[in-house]
Parts: structure tokens; sequence; C-alpha cells
């Protein structure tokens, strides 16, 4: 089994810790590790340069966002299973990607998602998105997976598509949303944290965002023909309170700091390919 990682980066250097923490992967599978840049100036073009001979495709050129350049790297991809990373994400342990591949090869699901921590510059736990088990009524509720841990079949996205330009902000949500509740795949959960990530984001970075981004949630039951998503621009942000509350985290496997390639000779590359 080949397993695929994107990653998507302008100007943040934070995506070392990103490619870090896949290459400290401990897995029997094959890794395939796309980067798909958007022009990148420094130091982050200097980070992406150390790291090309472990990386099997790096791509640096202008794009029309993050959206785009996602679509960019499922272009590329060639593993059986493809999975997101966000630059300032990072897997919690060296665990994450076999745990991944032991649930589909075990199971008839098309896709998968786990839990995610939000951290603060410092390192304090701010957020924890606990997912929970599927249930289709949860979209009702403002509910959704989340991205930064959903892997899927590259088949899927061959048959139904991937991120809708057309959504700025939103595009993630639209397309868990036509995958799971329009097109209804098999989905597994993993019971436990598979991502860390800094708080913040696109869809938070301002309330214009916030706005727009619950309009777009709104657009995308529309456009998918479902109903009852009248209030799915509430119930959403209304959800992220619950995990400001205080409540038992699963302890983490590993530390959250991986050595950057220079110091960890034992580190694998993935399979390589050329621009």
């Amino acid at each position: 089994m080949r397993i695929s990682i994107i990653t998507v980066v302008l100007n943040d250097p934070r995506v070392e810790r990103a490619i870090a923490s896949v290459l400290a992967q401990q897995t029997e599978h094959e890794l395939e590790l796309i980067i798909i840049d958007g022009g990148s100036g420094e130091p982050t073009r200097s980070i992406l340069e150390r790291y090309r001979p472990h990386l099997s495709l790096l791509i640096s050129e202008p794009d029309r966002g993050i959206y785009d350049a996602m679509n960019k790297g499922l272009r590329h991809a060639t593993g059986d299973i493809v999975g997101f990373l966000n630059a300032d994400d990072r897997y919690v342990d060296p665990h994450v990607l076999q745990d991944i591949a032991t649930l589909f090869q075990h199971s008839d699901i098309d896709a998968c998602y786990g839990d995610v921590v939000f951290l603060t510059p410092q390192g304090r736990l701010l957020r924890y998105w606990h997912a929970g088990a599927y249930r289709p009524w949860k979209y009702l509720l403002g509910w959704m997976p989340p991205h930064q841990t959903f892997f899927a079949r590259r088949q899927l996205y061959e048959r139904f598509g991937g991120f809708d330009l057309r959504y700025r902000i939103a595009a993630d949500y639209e397309l868990m949303l036509r995958l799971l509740l329009r097109h209804r795949i098999r989905v597994g959960y993993i019971p436990r944290v598979l991502v860390a990530m800094d708080a913040g984001g696109v869809s938070n970075a301002s309330l214009r965002n916030i706005l727009r981004g619950n309009w777009e949630c709104w657009q995308a039951w529309r456009r998918n023909g479902l109903s009852g998503s009248f209030a799915v621009p509430l119930l959403k942000p209304l959800r992220r309170l619950g995990q400001l509350v205080r409540r038992p985290v699963p302890q983490l496997r590993f530390p959250l700091h991986f050595p950057p390639i220079g110091a960890a000779g034992s580190q694998s590359s993935p399979a390589q390919r050329s621009t």
C-alpha cells in the first residue's frame, strides 16, 4: 500500500516541522510526500530546497490559492490512500500513518479520520477536537470531520472530484459533505489524536472570514441538493465552544517535536519522483 501525503505551503517556515513529522513515520508501507509551494521566498524556499532529496515531489510555482494547490497535489498523487497535512500542522507521533494503513487494510472503508488538538504558540493545549464516530445526522448539528485527519482512497477523488474552487474558505467542508452525506461513502473513525495544529487558520482569521465561511457552508448544502442546511451556519461555530471545555485528552504516545533532517539520520525518505 502506498500513502500519499500532500502539503501546501506559501511563506511558512513551519513547514519544516510538518515535513519532519512525516519523515519520522514508522510504517511498513510506502510513503509519498508531495509539497506544493506557491512560490515562497526566504526562509521557506531554503527549507524546501534542503528537504528536496527527501521529498517525492516538490512543485514550486504560483497558484490560485490553497485549494487550487491541493487539487494540484491530488493530480500528482499516486498513492492508494491520500491525506493532507497543512504546513502548520504535524503528526503527533511516528505511528499515525501505520494506524491509518492498518484500518484500511482490515476494513472495507473508503475514508477515515481521527481527533485533533489545537496548540498555542507556547505549546499549550487550547482546543481538543474530539470528532467521534460518524453519524449522518451529526451534520445537521454543525458537525464535520477534521479535514486535517481525513484520509481517503484516491479513487474517491477520481470519481467524485476534488476541491471546488468556487469556495474560498469552506471547500474542505464542501468536499467532505459531498463525499459523506451526498455520496454516502463508508467512513471509519480512529479514536485518538492524530494531528496537532496551531490555533488559527484561514477560516478563523477574521470575523469577515468566519461569516463568509458559514455562508459557504450553507451554499455547499444547497449545491449538493441536501436539505436541513438552514441552521448549519449558526450551529457550526457553536460546536467549537465545546472544544474549549476542559476534558480529558488521551495521552499522546510521542513528543510533538521531531528532529530536523540533519539531526535524524534514521529517517527514511518517501518514494522519489522527478518534477
